[in-house]
């Protein structure tokens, strides 16, 4: 077993699926320790606003000696491009040591991984933080050919159950897609992934999901877990 089979994850203070989700999915001799920030809603801050406070709970965070460190939260992750995101990174990394990646990193990965180009993006998000999300997609080198967010607050997320989630992806499929994209940590798709995988006969990426792939990765460890769909099952 590798003695660095531990995940550390920094998540919004308002995050309740994350630390539930992980601990369901993830093998039982992985670690998956939690910290949580104000980042989300009314305490959004710019990467360099953000930078004091994410390096000291990163530097806490650290103290578990995880193999690999994540900034775990899509909208956050991607709303300030490539550079914004990168500059998250650097922060995190300088202030723990630790090899350290993002949600968005994940899901790029995992769309190079099923070699998604072309995408629906679905989302529990507002208009606004929709389009950050498509330009960063756009900048990263993929196509967003449809979008749609269902603009609730950030505690209407979780009340959206995985069947509505199916409805969603059925009213909003499109042909020329390579696959879709869920996007958000804090909703319930990962629960749907092998159905919606099924009805739209294209492979499904969810935040939680493709982080959690990434991070077993980086860990030297793979798991073809049946409920978690292509990204799981393909090489």
């Amino acid at each position: 077993m590798n003695p660095q089979a531990r995940i550390g994850l920094i998540i919004p203070s308002s995050n309740r699926l994350a630390e539930p989700q992980f601990h369901e999915y993830a093998p039982p001799q992985v670690g998956i320790h939690f910290s949580r920030m104000r980042m989300t809603g009314k305490w959004r801050k710019s990467p360099n606003e953000l930078k004091p406070a994410l390096a000291e709970v990163a530097a806490a965070l650290s103290d578990t000696k995880p193999g690999v460190m994540v900034f775990h939260c899509t909208a956050n992750s991607m709303e300030h491009g490539l550079a914004g995101e990168a500059a998250l990174v650097e922060t995190i990394h300088r202030a723990s040591g630790c090899f350290t990646t993002t949600t968005a990193r994940s899901i790029t990965a995992a769309l190079d991984h099923l070699r998604i180009k072309k995408l629906v993006l679905l989302t529990p998000y507002v208009k606004q933080t929709n389009e950050r999300e498509v330009e960063y997609l756009h900048e990263a080198g993929y196509e967003v050919v449809h979008e749609l967010g269902l603009a609730l607050d950030s505690d209407g997320y979780i009340a959206v159950t995985p069947e509505r989630w199916l409805e969603v992806a059925k009213e909003n499929r499109r042909a020329e897609a390579d696959g879709y994209l869920f996007s958000c940590t804090n909703t319930r798709t990962i629960e749907a992934i092998n159905d919606l995988e099924h009805e739209l006969g294209k492979p499904v990426v969810t935040s939680n999901q493709a982080t959690l792939w990434l991070c077993l990765g980086k860990l030297g460890m793979r798991q073809a877990d049946p409920r978690l769909g292509r990204l799981f099952h393909s090489t």
